[in-house]
C-alpha cells in the first residue's frame, strides 16, 4: 500500500501577503507538473513559476523542491510561496485535491513524518510545538532549547546507563554456569543509582520547565474592598475587572495572561474573603480558595489603614480555615501588600506572617516598582536551570515509572536475575517512551494532534 502524498496550508488561514501549501510524500513532484511548472526546479533551488489550472493561470509563485532525505519530513517535498487570497489558496487546494494518491494532510502529520522517517525524536518535535506556542522569551528560549536536542541527549544518556547495565546481567543468565564477580556487580549497582539519582533531580524539580511552558499562576487574595480588582487593571494595564466600593462586586475568578520579564504570568482576580457573605458570594470565595490553593505565587492584599485594627487577623482565620495559612514552607511564595498607604502607613512595618509588607497605592501609582521588582525575584525562582528538561506531564509520568522500576531492581536483591533484569527491560522502556525510542501508537497520536494542520 502506498503512502498517500499529503498537502496543506502551512501559513495561518486568512489574506495575506503570502501563503504557503506544503507538499510531501512521493508524489509531490507530481503537484508541479499539475500546475504547468515546467521545467521541474533543481533541487533546493527557488524558481518563480506561473501556477496553471489547465491553461489558466491561478497565480505567478515561488516554487521549491526538497529532494528526499533532504527535507523537513525526510520525503520529497514541494513548497509553493503564492500570494495569499483566499481565492488563489482555495484553487491551489483544489488542483491538488484531484490528484491521484493526493490527501490533505491531518494535524501534526508533516512533523509526524519527520519523526517516523528519523528526522527528529518525540522531545524535539514537542520543542517545535512549544516554539509555535510561544508568546513569551522564557517560553521561546526553552522550546528552542528542548528542540536542538539537549532532552534528547540527556534521556537517551540515562537509557543507556540502563541498557549498559542490563547487557551485563543478560550476559550471565546466557551462561549460568559463570559467577558474576563481585567488581561487575558493584559497577552495575553504582550505574543503576547514578540514573535514578539523575531522574530523581529532574522530578524534584518543582514542575519548573512545565511552568514556563504552561505558564506562572498568580492569585491576587484579600478581603473585599482592598483595591484588588483595581490592582488587576492596574498591572493588566487595561479593564479587566469592575471596580466598585460595593462590598462583593467580584464574585468570581477573573484572569489575564500577562508577559512579565518575558515570562509567561497568568493573573486571577478573586472574591473577596469575609465572614457572612451570601450564598453567590460563598461560591466565589470557594473557587478563591480553589485557585489560590493551585497558585504558584499568592499576592494578599491589605488595607494599610486596617491593618492596625486587626482586620488581617480576621481575614487570616479565615484563610487557615480554608487551608491557606502562610506558613515557613509557603511564606516564599506570598507576597503582601498595604494598599491606601498614601492614606496611612504602620510605623515601623510590621511583619506580617513573618513576611514584610510592601506598601503600596493603587490609586496613586506608588511603590509598584517595588511589587514588580518582588514578583520579578518570586518568578525567577520558579523557574528550572538549563538542565532541567521535563516540559510535559507525559515526561514526569514516564520518568516516575522508570525509577518506580529502578528501586524495585535495588530492593530486589534477593531476587532471581531474571526478574531484575526485567526491572531494568521496563525502566528503560520507560525512558525510551520520551524520545520515542519505543514508540506507542497512542502516545504519538496525543502528541501530533496538538500540531497546527500545516505541521
Amino acid at each position: 500500500m502506498n503512502t498517500p502524498t499529503i498537502f496543506a496550508t502551512a501559513t495561518a488561514p486568512g489574506k495575506s501577503g503570502v501563503a504557503v501549501i506544503r507538499i510531501s510524500g512521493a508524489g509531490a513532484k507530481d503537484a508541479l507538473t499539475a500546475l504547468g511548472v515546467s521545467p521541474l526546479p533543481a533541487p533546493r533551488i527557488a524558481t518563480l513559476a506561473a501556477l496553471k489550472d489547465n491553461e489558466n493561470i491561478i497565480d505567478k509563485a515561488l516554487v521549491l523542491y526538497f529532494e528526499t532525505p533532504h527535507s523537513f519530513t525526510g520525503e520529497d517535498v514541494v513548497e509553493i510561496h503564492c500570494h495569499g487570497s483566499r481565492a488563489v489558496i482555495n484553487q491551489l487546494l483544489s488542483v491538488l485535491s484531484r490528484l491521484p494518491d493526493y490527501r490533505m494532510a491531518e494535524a501534526g502529520e508533516f512533523t509526524r513524518r519527520a519523526f517516523l522517517n528519523g528526522k527528529m525524536d518525540l522531545t524535539a518535535a514537542e520543542g517545535l510545538a512549544d516554539l509555535i506556542d510561544a508568546e513569551t522569551e522564557a517560553q521561546r528560549k526553552q522550546a528552542i532549547r528542548i528542540m536542538k536536542g539537549d532532552a534528547a541527549l540527556f534521556y537517551e544518556k540515562l537509557r543507556a546507563g540502563i541498557l549498559h547495565s542490563l547487557a551485563y546481567l543478560e550476559a550471565y543468565i546466557d551462561f549460568p554456569d559463570e559467577d558474576i564477580p563481585p567488581h561487575v556487580l558493584a559497577e552495575i549497582e553504582r550505574e543503576i543509582d547514578s540514573v535514578s539519582k539523575l531522574i530523581s533531580a529532574q522530578l524534584g524539580d518543582n514542575s519548573a520547565s512545565e511552568r514556563i511552558r504552561d505558564g506562572i499562576y498568580v492569585s491576587i487574595l484579600g478581603a473585599p474592598n482592598v483595591g484588588k480588582s483595581s490592582l488587576m487593571n492596574l498591572l493588566a494595564k487595561r479593564d479587566i475587572a469592575i471596580v466598585s466600593n460595593i462590598a462583593g462586586t467580584t464574585r468570581d475568578v477573573i484572569e489575564v495572561n500577562l508577559d512579565i520579564d518575558g515570562y509567561s504570568v497568568i493573573l486571577s482576580d478573586t472574591a473577596g474573603i469575609r465572614e457572612h457573605a451570601d450564598i453567590i458570594e460563598e461560591e466565589g470565595i470557594r473557587r478563591s480558595f480553589e485557585r489560590a490553593h493551585s497558585a504558584d505565587i499568592k499576592i494578599i492584599v491589605l488595607d494599610a489603614e486596617n491593618v492596625a485594627s486587626g482586620q488581617w487577623s480576621v481575614l487570616e482565620s479565615i484563610m487557615k480555615d480554608g487551608g491557606l495559612q502562610i506558613t515557613e514552607h509557603n511564606s516564599q511564595a506570598t507576597i503582601i501588600l498595604l494598599n491606601k498607604s498614601d492614606l496611612t502607613l504602620p510605623s515601623p512595618l510590621p511583619k506580617i506572617s513573618g513576611i514584610t509588607p510592601i506598601p503600596i497605592s493603587v490609586k496613586n501609582k506608588t511603590g509598584l516598582e517595588d511589587l514588580f521588582a518582588e514578583l520579578k525575584k518570586r518568578i525567577t525562582a520558579t523557574t528550572p536551570s538549563e538542565s532541567s528538561f521535563i516540559t510535559r506531564a507525559r515526561h514526569r509520568e514516564l520518568l516516575t515509572f522508570a525509577l518506580a522500576h529502578l528501586q524495585n531492581y535495588t530492593k530486589s536483591k534477593d531476587a532471581g536475575l531474571e526478574l531484575r533484569c526485567e526491572e531494568l527491560r521496563r525502566a528503560a522502556t520507560e525512558v525510551g517512551k520520551i524520545t520515542g525510542k519505543i514508540a506507542v501508537d497512542e502516545i504519538l497520536g496525543h502528541i501530533f494532534s496538538s500540531f497546527c494542520i500545516g505541521k
